[in-house]
């Protein structure tokens, strides 16, 4: 029986398992570092060489690529979104997309899952969950994002109208409900519970800040060498132009249309790019499923490879800006900047229509 392995979409989710690992000794009876297995989705990520960097990091016993596939894949799935004109036919139609879209899965799963011990899922709702949930195997599901549930309670919201009756049918294992709702789900791993605005049973808090806590020099080395590919490189693009005064840091996020995504960031960068008084140095982080070129549209500015969960960056060593910005996501684990500055969904509000990015108030 191998021992647990790491469900991962993005490089966020990457992060948080190796800091799982990271957490625990090195030797003993119990759990130990290293013991685990990392399986890395292509449903929405093209990781790059992030494979090989963690697999010679030690902190994985192997680094398994997952061809996951989404349900446009699939041509017969389409017919059961249809609105059959009451709650009864709906339902009946949703239980038998479950079934098959857990069924149709299989396939494209690279590893026997039964074989794990604990199996721990980062967002759940991607087709992952329906196979699990499925093929009834249990697992630990864990925060997407961090504290994301607050900001954007996608159960609720995808459930919206008669969410209790569906939850019920969700833990009967009929219908397939994520972040904490199914049936063989355990267990679901957030940061914050004192901040969600409904509860679920399955919820334990597991504060994130605990992970990095403990670090020592040689584990926070251990993750740079994972998620940075050239550490010389991002060195020397942190330390370009040493002589000004102030570095305003600028996180992108694949908004709206490309066009539109652009006036966004040129917007936030003549708001916030001014600091006391005087232009400060801008460095861009695009987000790694931001496809909008800023090296070209953008080079007067420094752009940081995207390829990275922006946390990194808390390990390099005498990194200090004066102000990051981000339009959603959440910065609190952010220690690298004198200023945090959260737009959110009011700022969005002169960009797209605002329902469009205000899920939760339209959740009952």
């Amino acid at each position: 029986m191998k021992k647990r392995i790491y469900i991962c979409h993005t490089y966020y989710h990457a992060y948080i398992a190796c800091l799982k690992e990271l957490n625990l000794p090195k030797s003993g009876g119990g759990a130990v570092r290293g013991q685990a297995s990392l399986m890395l989705s292509r449903l929405s990520n093209d990781f790059g060489t992030l494979r090989e960097r963690a697999l010679s990091s030690g902190l994985f016993e192997e680094v398994i690529p997952y061809d996951e596939k989404p349900e446009s894949y699939f041509p017969g799935l389409a017919r059961f979104h249809k609105d059959r004109g009451n709650i009864v036919l709906n339902m009946l139609a949703r239980i038998k997309y479950t079934r098959m879209m857990g069924k149709l899965q299989a396939p494209f799963v690279p590893v026997d899952l039964r074989e794990y011990e604990d199996i721990y899922v980062f967002c759940d709702s991607d087709p992952i969950g329906y196979y699990l949930n499925t093929h009834k195997i249990y697992y630990h599901a864990l925060e997407d994002g961090l504290d994301c549930i607050r900001y954007y309670d996608t159960a609720r919201y995808d459930n919206r109208g008669h969410f209790g009756l569906k939850a019920r049918m969700a833990a009967a294992n009929l219908i397939f409900i994520q972040n904490g709702y199914a049936k063989y789900c355990l267990d679901m791993e957030v940061n914050d519970i004192s901040v969600l605005e409904y509860p679920c049973p399955k919820y334990i808090e597991k504060p994130r800040k605990e992970l990095t806590q403990s670090l020592g020099k040689e584990e926070k080395m251990t993750l740079v060498s994972v998620f940075i590919d050239n550490l010389k490189e991002l060195e020397e693009k942190l330390a370009f132009g040493e002589g000004h005064e102030h570095k305003v840091l600028v996180l992108s996020e694949p908004l709206c249309d490309l066009e539109t995504r652009e006036r966004i960031f040129r917007d936030i960068i003549a708001e916030y790019g001014v600091v006391e008084g005087r232009r400060a140095q801008i460095l861009i982080k695009p987000h790694p499923r931001d496809a909008l070129d800023y090296k070209s549209l953008f080079p007067e500015h420094i752009v940081l490879d995207g390829k990275f969960p922006m946390e990194i960056l808390n390990f390099v060593k005498n990194l200090v800006f004066d102000r990051v910005v981000t339009v959603f996501t959440v910065p609190a684990a952010i220690s690298f900047a004198k200023e945090k500055v959260f737009l959110g969904e009011d700022f969005m509000d002169k960009y797209e229509a605002p329902e469009i990015h205000r899920q939760n108030e339209q959740i009952y």
